[in-house]
């Protein structure tokens, strides 16, 4: 009998003009918005610079940080924060090169992993924020957040602004880069810590587990139309963009978790480019700049 039941509460909604213009669903609209706007201008540095498994390892990096702060009482974004931003710095003194990077990023995910398991055995009592923090809970965003979420956002751009130029060069073709004076590793790790940021703002949208939904998948999808960064960056923050606004609709039309609606058009959104771009251009995908 319970399957019918679960099932039953999937489905049109009548009630769901006055679902999506609540209050709580203004505040998820414009929280994603943010996190999409961050990843957007993200997007391409961590898909050329091959860092999107540490983008992936870093959101499970920042689940210790937030069951430990469910554990303490502090707020759950704090928590997030010091451990994504503690696993980035780690992750870039520790790992200059693509495998150095690879085993230095599995080594601190499965430090990182193995203090979740122990916060998660101390925090059972608060189960629902442990399923929060796996699966994301939009409609939950506060008013605080919000704010946190505004000054993340125009911090990054604000650090993009000035060192966009010099982090395309190095991100492209990091040995000419420092041959010419340019400081490599001072830009990838003020580039990771930019990315732990965005990383602790979209596991509070997406969750720890459909991270890449916001964070990967629609700079991917941008990659494969324009290899060009400033276009790259407008695409994926579009897409990201409607995948948040149109993925609240469809989820209060139809009573469907938001996280995942979000997360299915971002994959739709990007078969359809790399399908399209390779009908067009003859099957490869571009991956530098044109």
């Amino acid at each position: 009998m319970r399957g019918p039941v679960v099932l039953a509460r999937i489905g049109y909604q009548p009630n769901w003009p006055d679902v999506f213009s609540a209050g709580f669903m203004r505040s998820a609209m414009i929280g994603g918005v943010l996190v999409a706007l961050a990843a957007g201008l993200l997007g391409y540095f961590v898909i050329v610079r091959q860092h999107a498994f540490a983008a992936h390892a870093l959101a499970h990096i920042g689940f210790p940080g937030a069951t430990g702060a469910i554990l303490i009482g502090v707020p759950v974004t704090l928590g997030l924060a010091v451990f994504c931003v503690g696993g980035a710095l780690a992750i870039s003194l520790l790992g200059k090169r693509l495998a150095e990077r690879e085993i230095a990023t599995g080594t601190v995910l499965a430090l990182a992993t193995g203090l979740g398991v122990l916060f998660n055995s101390m925090t059972t009592r608060n189960a629902n924020s442990v399923t929060n923090v796996l699966f994301g809970n939009l409609l939950a965003i506060s008013t605080q957040q919000l704010w946190t979420f505004g000054l993340f956002t125009v911090g990054l751009a604000v650090v993009l602004a000035v060192v966009s130029r010099p982090l395309v060069f190095a991100s492209v073709n990091p040995e000419v880069a420092e041959a010419r004076g340019v400081p490599v590793r001072f830009l990838g790790a003020v580039f990771m810590v930019a990315l732990a940021l965005v990383i602790t703002m979209a596991v509070q949208v997406v969750g720890t587990l459909l991270l890449f939904g916001l964070v990967v998948t629609p700079a991917a999808a941008a990659l494969a139309i324009t290899a060009r960064p400033a276009m790259v960056a407008v695409l994926s923050t579009v897409f990201g963009v409607v995948c948040v606004l149109v993925g609240l609709l469809l989820a209060a039309m139809f009573n469907l978790p938001p996280s995942f609606v979000i997360v299915t058009l971002s994959f739709l959104i990007w078969l359809a480019a790399i399908i399209v771009w390779r009908d067009r251009q003859g099957g490869e995908v571009p991956t530098s700049i044109a």
